[in-house]
């Protein structure tokens, strides 16, 4: 098993492609085809997480926050960040991170604190934009089933709860090869006529690659005519934050003393309480101060993230229960889930989850 075995399985769960722009994911120190020895999953990557690594013999850690965020003009252990490189460097151990990746992975960040807190029927809370691509092509009636299956085989085709999904139409291409071309349907030279169908398929944009690669070598055509465009649409499955409902309602009181207990945190900064009782339940890992709008959009009675500033808890208006509960304690389950995904595929390696808190923050 190769570190690159472990990664392309993660990034089914969380594809990089649905990152944020300014986030840094994937492989940040390592070579992808290292042979594993073991697999440390850790929230954080810190010294202390290297040195166990080190004692447990792994040589992958899987993180979620990205240890290299910013660049790296000098490595001389100046700093935390690159004392953690070198050392990792050092004992040839790699380090690989998910973060924005997994947070608007649909069963990713915010659907492990769905989870822990008991909500149901969750959603997407902020749909990512521009995710879904079209294909149309354009294939000889007699080869159109075999394109079909060809690109339903690599994902394409799935709409919600739904797969095999394409548009199909009949008519008439029309073209003329020139001398060095070797036309598979017709003679070079001569104006060919050909019965067609036009297949439109819709895909998930990490899988682009795959979808043109199974076109190209299905297609019998020399030269394959296709059409790409980005779609607007929302997708129900990629994006940050989820909103679900508690299966029986609780009044504030009893809300925040549940929500304290099942996420584990010394303490809950909060907005005023509200006079009716909370069932919807918008949640989000990390900083989300920039959701409440949609949360409060989607009709949620409470809404748990982290890192609010004073003057946005104004913004709940008596409307919404704002909890802030903390950045790590947001996120802290989300390295049993990586543990948990990776024992379902992997077996003969250790996938060991670091027990130690990395959290930086102390309350007294």
């Amino acid at each position: 098993m190769k570190i690159k075995d472990v990664t392309n399985y993660i990034e089914e769960l969380a594809p990089l492609a649905y990152a944020e722009d300014f986030d840094n994911v994937g492989l940040l120190v390592g070579d992808y085809n290292t042979t594993i020895t073991g697999v440390l999953v850790t929230l954080d990557t810190l010294e202390e997480t290297v040195d166990q690594a080190i004692d447990e013999k792994c040589n992958l850690i899987v993180s979620f926050h990205p240890i290299i965020f910013g660049g790296l003009k000098k490595l001389n252990g100046k700093n935390y960040v690159e004392r953690i490189v070198i050392k990792a460097i050092q004992n040839n151990i790699a380090i690989y991170a998910t973060h924005t990746a997994l947070d608007n992975s649909f069963s990713g960040v915010s659907a492990k604190m769905c989870s822990v807190l008991g909500l149901q029927n969750k959603q997407v809370l902020i749909p990512q934009k521009e995710t879904i691509k079209k294909l149309v092509t354009y294939v000889p009636i007699n080869h159109a089933d075999t394109v079909r299956k060809a690109l339903f085989n690599t994902g394409a085709g799935g709409i919600g709860n739904y797969s095999n999904c394409s548009f199909n139409t009949q008519g008439t291409g029309t073209y003329k090869g020139n001398e060095a071309s070797n036309p598979t349907l017709g003679e070079k030279g001569v104006l060919h006529q050909e019965q067609e169908t036009q297949i439109a398929i819709t895909y998930a944009k990490h899988l682009e690659i795959k979808v043109l690669k199974s076109l190209f070598e299905s297609h019998p055509y020399e030269e394959v005519a296709y059409e790409i465009t980005t779609l607007e649409n929302t997708n129900q499955h990629i994006g940050i934050g989820m909103i679900g409902e508690l299966p029986t309602p609780m009044n504030s009181t009893d809300f925040l003393k549940y929500v304290k207990k099942q996420m584990n945190t010394a303490c809950i900064r909060h907005s005023v309480p509200l006079s009716k009782n909370i069932q919807k339940v918008a949640v989000l890992g990390g900083s989300g101060s920039f959701g409440i709008s949609a949360a409060m959009s989607k009709n949620a009675d409470a809404y748990i993230t982290a890192d609010f500033k004073y003057h946005e808890f104004y913004k709940a208006e008596g409307k919404i229960l704002i909890t802030d509960i903390g950045h790590y304690e947001s996120e802290q389950f989300t390295k049993n889930l990586l543990v948990d995904y990776l024992q379902e595929k992997f077996c003969n390696f250790a996938i060991i989850l670091s027990n130690k808190s990395t959290n930086p923050i102390y309350y007294s």
